[in-house]
């Protein structure tokens, strides 16, 4: 069982990273694998956004876990991995870094955002229960997107949680996709579209809650 970084999209003049976190299940020691549907599902997300990522001057970057499971409460197995991402990504490159997560990959997101290079949280149908502990998010934003008719994870939690983020958040929104799913199979350019936009957006706000400016006429910056 081995965790793995890849590194889709390495411009050399990148101004921010994005780091992309999949799902998985509440209790699991099993290794992932690249034949897994949490994981392929945002490695297929992750290549359709290499033209965004170049046009923005951004890197892109992929986490495996090492196992499926959330497992302990008290020690998540992906907020360890996670956190191990972010400290590769943070060796070679000192800029911000925001962090797009689906289901159980929004719920890490949501612990590790409060690493010091985090300006924000991108999430796809998280998976945040009632009472989840929301502190990391404190002075980063955080943008939900969550289908109406999900069964596999909670629209109405996620709404909660935003709102109980709206007070210590530089900047939050949630947006429901009426009719879609959990798994992303539909609507697929909605979903794609709502991770390009809330990007852009958390770059464009920074810690303090100013709007920053993004592109110059010469193009991103």
């Amino acid at each position: 069982m081995t965790r793995r970084l890849d590194d889709v999209l390495v411009p050399d003049d990148r101004r921010a990273a994005v780091l992309v976190l999949h799902g998985g299940q509440q209790s699991s020691m099993q290794p992932v694998r690249d034949r897994n549907a949490s994981w392929w599902r945002m490695a297929i997300m992750a290549r359709a956004l290499k033209g965004f990522a170049r046009e923005e001057r951004l890197s892109l970057h992929l986490l495996q876990y090492e196992v499926r499971g959330w497992n302990d409460p008290h020690a998540p197995s992906p907020v360890t991995d996670a956190r191990w991402a972010l400290e590769r990504i943070r060796s070679d490159f000192s800029g911000p870094i925001v962090l797009v997560g689906h289901s159980m990959g929004g719920r890490t997101a949501c612990h590790v955002a409060d690493d010091p290079a985090v300006l924000g949280v991108v999430g796809l149908a998280p998976w945040l229960p009632p009472g989840e502990p929301n502190g990391a998010i404190r002075e980063r934003a955080l943008h939900v997107l969550h289908g109406t008719r999900d069964r596999w994870t909670s629209a109405p939690a996620s709404k909660a949680y935003v709102e109980r983020c709206r007070p210590i958040a530089t900047d939050v929104s949630w947006q429901p996709l009426t009719g879609a799913g959990h798994f992303m199979f539909r609507s697929v350019p909605v979903w794609n579209g709502f991770v390009e936009d809330s990007v852009r957006r958390v770059l464009a706000v920074g810690t303090d809650g100013e709007v920053r400016e993004t592109r110059s006429s010469e193009g991103p910056v």
